[in-house]
C-alpha cells in the first residue's frame, strides 16, 4: 500500500518541484488516492472477515468524507495502478469494477463507469501510461490499449487500441500520437 502511494507522490513531486508537505496539504487527488490505497490494501488482504468488515466500513466513512470534500469517489474495489496522478479537484467518478493500469493521468470531470446491455455490460480496462483528458467518460465493456489520449469532453464507448489519441461523441481515433507529452 505505502509503495503504491510513494509511487503516486513521486509523481506529484516529478509535475509540481513541490516538497512531500506541500503536496499533501494541497492536492485533492493525493488525499483521494491515499484513502483509496489503505481502503483498497485492506480489501485485498486475506484476513478474518471479523476484522475485515468493520475496517472497510470505517474505510468507507472515509471513503465518503473524501468524496464529498473533494469530488473524487475512487471505490476500493476498483483496480488503480501504481504512479497515478489526478491532477485537479472533482467530478472524478470510477466505477467499483473498474481497473486503471500504472502511470495514468485522470482529468477533472472523468467519468468510468458501467453500459451496455446482456453480455455486452461492464466496465472499461484501462491499459497502462494513458491520458484521460477533462470531461471525458469511458463507458461498457471496452478496453483502452496503453499509451492512449482521451481527448476533453470525448465519449469513448468502444475499445481503442494502444499509442493512439481519440476524440469526439463518439470517440474515433483521430491521430498515431501518444501519451508520452501528456504523462
Amino acid at each position: 500500500m505505502l509503495k503504491k502511494f510513494k509511487t503516486d507522490l513521486d509523481k506529484y513531486r516529478r509535475y509540481s518541484n513541490n516538497s512531500v508537505i506541500i503536496l499533501l496539504v494541497s492536492q485533492q487527488g493525493l488525499w483521494a488516492l491515499f484513502v483509496y490505497r489503505i481502503n483498497n490494501s485492506i480489501y485485498k488482504r486475506r484476513i478474518p472477515v471479523i476484522l475485515k468488515r468493520p475496517l472497510l466500513l470505517i474505510g468507507l466513512f472515509f471513503q465518503k468524507m473524501i468524496e464529498i470534500i473533494t469530488g473524487i469517489s475512487l471505490p476500493y474495489s476498483a483496480e488503480i495502478g501504481s504512479s497515478c496522478y489526478i491532477g485537479h479537484f472533482g467530478g472524478i467518478i470510477i466505477n467499483a469494477k473498474a481497473i486503471i493500469g500504472r502511470n495514468c493521468n485522470i482529468s477533472q470531470g472523468v467519468t468510468i463507469g458501467v453500459s451496455g446491455r446482456g453480455s455486452n455490460r461492464g466496465v472499461p480496462i484501462i491499459g497502462d501510461s494513458v491520458y484521460i483528458g477533462v470531461n471525458a467518460v469511458l463507458a461498457g465493456k471496452i478496453e483502452i490499449g496503453e499509451q492512449v489520449v482521451v481527448a476533453a469532453n470525448s465519449l469513448v464507448t468502444r475499445s481503442v487500441p494502444s499509442k493512439k489519441t481519440v476524440m469526439g461523441v463518439p470517440a474515433e481515433v483521430v491521430s498515431e500520437n501518444t501519451s508520452n507529452f501528456y504523462i
